[in-house]
């Protein structure tokens, strides 16, 4: 009877790749793929995930520059101190502002002007391109093209013996200037007062040509 019973046991019906003639393992993968391109819909489908995979994928991208972007942007802002009250400078107080002290802040004065260029500290900060600039009256370093020693005067310069071309290619940077970063004080000529600052601001930096300006210009 056992033996009947084993006799009669009945065989597993044949999978649809058996009736194929489809081994399993690899060939199961050839006949899906199959399957897949031979129908047009089904090319479309595939199309469309991948379109939709790699959109996915860019946009996470994208939001990772921006986040590392605004990151950086805090913390380039952290570093830069708060605006600077309003206040006049001699020359030897300006050479503390050239980006080295505590505060890591950056002043220049131009034709009487003294500007906070701490925002521009890539530029004007230690390390930076016009460094040299920093600290200083750069009036007629910046008339002249000139980052050499006598282009950065130790004492008041009136700077009366500068072209009419100089003279104007100093006046842009000075209006340059006063449109791009904070006007502070003046630079103080000898034996000049400070002005005192009631309200903590000065007023706008006034870039309009002085009598003696159009003296220098008329040179």
């Amino acid at each position: 009877m056992e033996e009947l019973a084993q006799n009669d046991t009945v065989a597993p019906s044949p999978s649809p790749l058996e009736k194929e003639g489809v081994a399993d393992g690899p060939g199961e993968l050839i006949l899906l793929y199959e399957e897949l391109v031979s129908n047009p819909l089904n090319i479309i489908l595939i199309v469309i995930s991948i379109v939709l995979v790699l959109a996915i994928v860019r946009q996470r991208h994208q939001r990772k520059r921006e986040e590392a972007l605004i990151a950086e942007i805090i913390k380039r802002d952290a570093l830069i101190p708060p605006k600077m009250k309003s206040r006049d400078f001699t020359l030897e107080e300006l050479k503390g502002y050239d980006g080295t002290g505590p505060d890591h802040r950056v002043l220049i004065a131009v034709n009487g002007k003294v500007f906070d260029v701490t925002r521009g500290k890539n530029f004007y900060g230690p390390g930076g391109p016009y460094h040299a600039f920093s600290g200083k009256d750069a009036s007629r370093a910046l008339a002249t093209f000139s980052v050499s020693d006598d282009a950065f005067k130790q004492e008041h310069d009136d700077l009366s013996d500068l072209t009419k071309s100089e003279f104007d290619q100093m006046k842009e940077w000075e209006l340059q200037f006063t449109e791009k970063y904070d006007y502070i004080g003046k630079l103080l000529k000898p034996g000049e007062e400070p002005t005192v600052y009631s309200d903590g601001e000065p007023d706008k930096a006034d870039t309009s040509t002085t009598d003696d300006d159009a003296n220098k210009k008329d040179d």
